[in-house]
């Protein structure tokens, strides 16, 4: 083990004091508070019942992040204070690409607000060029010899980011950290990775950007928001970016805890495909039945016929039964299924990409964080329970994000007008508003 890989991070390994390291800049610190009835992990933030977590001889330990390995009282963690020891490259933003009058506006903002290293929110479309727009701030900070980071809950995510990272940041190397990631940790000043990872962290990043910041596991997860302020230093930035603000980040906009910068407007400067919706009878019987409405299909037959296009699904359970039916429809088609347990997810999203594929019949792990230009999109069963309504507003923006095609379809076909249906609607619908003031200039 090198010093290095304890910079800025908690390491739970008891032979720390045996390996030939100089061990006097090391800290050893404590893995749990234990109370009068309850443990309180201090890696994920958890509280729990002592019974709970009991082991023999009065120990305890955490059974909320069993998974990056046990933390209990028999242990500590080892850690150094983030040195920020880098040799930063004379050129370092090595993008060629140019951004738009309004995506200038607000990377601008962006930027001097990490600069500041203040709580910041880019409430920006899907297809508004997020990632571009964050490039400014990085390499102001880089430059400044910062530790920087960018989390996103999904894996996905995470994997489409980095390549475009190591060809706007050519002369750094960029750590890419998740579950299923093989390669051995190194101390980098650039790192990529999911939420996860960051309760592996400990006041490492003087910047931290969580992208996708609505997106599950991240919004619904206490120890993910307790690792986000570990992560960061104490006088370090936050910059959440998201197209879909859950209530609590809405509320610190309103309590002026969090600065908001907007941008209603695709990085092509046109708006937001808005959703049709159609009413259909039981789809899953008809299914049964080896049938799906018929609007779907004609719809499927007339996009097909140019574009390429995706199809969502509620369930797993639906996927090959849609298959199957679609399979007799469309013999002339070439189509598969992809959901988020599938071994080949991320050869079968490369084909499409390549376009051995002319459409993917999906759940909602496609809902975000990948990119196929020129599509149109089609939901069957939106009004299910399983899609939350920022679920579907990423959903429909998987369309019309290329600038050659920015007015792709986006269809639901629905039982009811669900909560969510009309939710999605009024997000787009709000931010299209905001869109058109802007083009009246």
């Amino acid at each position: 083990m090198d010093i290095s890989e304890l910079y800025g991070r908690r390491v739970l390994c008891p032979q720390v004091e045996q390996l030939p390291i100089d061990g006097s800049q090391i800290q050893i610190l404590p893995t749990l508070k234990v109370g009068e009835k309850t443990i309180t992990c201090l890696r994920c933030g958890t509280v729990t019942n002592k019974w709970i977590t009991a082991m023999p001889n009065q120990q305890y330990y955490c059974p909320q992040c069993v998974t990056l390995g046990r933390v209990s009282t028999l242990d500590k963690f080892y850690h150094v204070p983030e040195p920020n020891q880098f040799e930063v490259p004379q050129r370092i933003l090595t993008w060629r690409g140019q951004l738009s009058p309004l995506q200038t506006k607000v990377s601008t903002m962006v930027k001097e607000r990490m600069d500041q290293h203040r709580r910041q929110l880019l409430w920006a479309v899907t297809g508004a060029g997020k990632t571009e727009m964050m490039f400014a701030g990085i390499t102001a900070a880089l430059k400044r010899g910062e530790r920087v980071a960018i989390a996103s809950p999904r894996v996905d995510v995470c994997l489409e980011l980095y390549p475009r990272l190591q060809v706007a940041f050519a002369g750094f190397s960029i750590a890419l950290l998740h579950g299923r990631e093989p390669q051995k940790y190194k101390y980098r000043q650039l790192t990529i990775c999911t939420t996860h990872q960051l309760l592996r962290f400990y006041h490492a990043f003087d910047n931290l950007i969580i992208d996708e910041v609505d997106s599950f596991p991240y919004a619904a997860n206490s120890a993910l928001l307790f690792a986000t302020k570990q992560a960061v230093k104490k006088d370090g930035g936050i910059l959440f970016m998201t197209a879909t603000p859950g209530e609590k980040l809405i509320r610190q906009i309103s309590k002026k805890k969090l600065m908001v910068s907007y941008l209603p407007l695709r990085y092509h400067g046109n708006l937001l495909p808005q959703i049709k919706i159609f009413l259909t009878s039981d789809w899953r019987k008809q299914l049964q039945r080896k049938r799906l409405p018929n609007k779907l299909l004609n719809e499927l037959k007339k996009t097909l016929a140019n574009y390429q296009c995706l199809l969502f699904v509620p369930h797993i359970s639906d996927l090959q039964p849609t298959f199957l039916c679609l399979q007799e429809a469309l013999t002339d088609k070439k189509f598969t299924t992809v959901h988020a347990t599938d071994p080949k997810r991320l050869e079968k999203v490369q084909q499409m990409r390549d376009g051995k594929y002319e459409f993917l019949i999906t759940t909602s792990i496609l809902e975000r964080g990948v990119t196929f230009p020129g599509i149109d999109v089609f939901v069957l069963g939106a009004d299910d329970q399983v899609f939350s309504s920022s679920a579907l507003v990423q959903i429909a923006g998987r369309a019309g994000r290329s600038a050659s095609r920015p007015t792709g379809k986006v269809m639901f076909w629905v039982q009811s007008y669900s909560r969510q249906v009309r939710e999605a609607q009024r997000q787009i619908a709000y931010m299209n508003r905001k869109g058109r003031r802007l083009l009246r200039g």
